[in-house]
């Protein structure tokens, strides 16, 4: 695989999941539903050489729910993709990018902790940073911050 441009993975993309990315110099942005979520991240790695994982969160829109978003890197070309996928908020699951990028499995369980999204086929989804008895999602628009908690340790 040689590097290519960011336009020329994009058109590659458009082509191969019906979706029109927005594509800047460097960069390629692309939602896809969470069925074709693994897909995508196979496709842009093996296809398109983008095969440095960087880093993966979710963000909370409130009303329209929440997104889980992963940025993918080709250091030789210089070029970054950045998948997107939207997730109902009352129920977030997610197939997992853990068996695809080894890099995703701790931040995969930081979503779940901090947002509560379900990485389904993640081989460790559990807690990471907050206790086991931690009770809802920090990182919510709809969690209470004034919450009592019990203290860490």
């Amino acid at each position: 695989m040689t590097a290519q441009s960011a336009a020329a993975s994009a058109s590659q993309i458009q082509q191969r999941f019906g979706v029109e990315p927005v594509t800047g110099e460097r960069e390629i942005s692309v939602t896809v539903p969470p069925a074709r979520w693994p897909e995508l991240a196979r496709f842009v790695r093996d296809t398109l050489g983008f095969r440095y994982f960087n880093w993966l969160t979710a963000v909370d829109w409130k009303e329209q729910g929440l997104e889980v978003v992963a940025r993918l890197d080709d250091l030789d070309a210089g070029t970054a993709v950045t998948l997107r996928t939207h997730l109902d908020a009352a129920s977030p699951r997610c197939p997992s990018l853990a068996g695809i990028f080894r890099g995703a499995n701790w931040m995969e369980r930081e979503c779940y902790d901090m947002f509560g999204v379900v990485f389904e086929g993640h081989p460790d989804l559990r807690r990471i940073l907050l206790g086991d008895d931690w009770e809802g999602y920090p990182l919510r628009k709809d969690y209470a911050v004034d919450t009592p908690q019990a203290p860490y340790r």
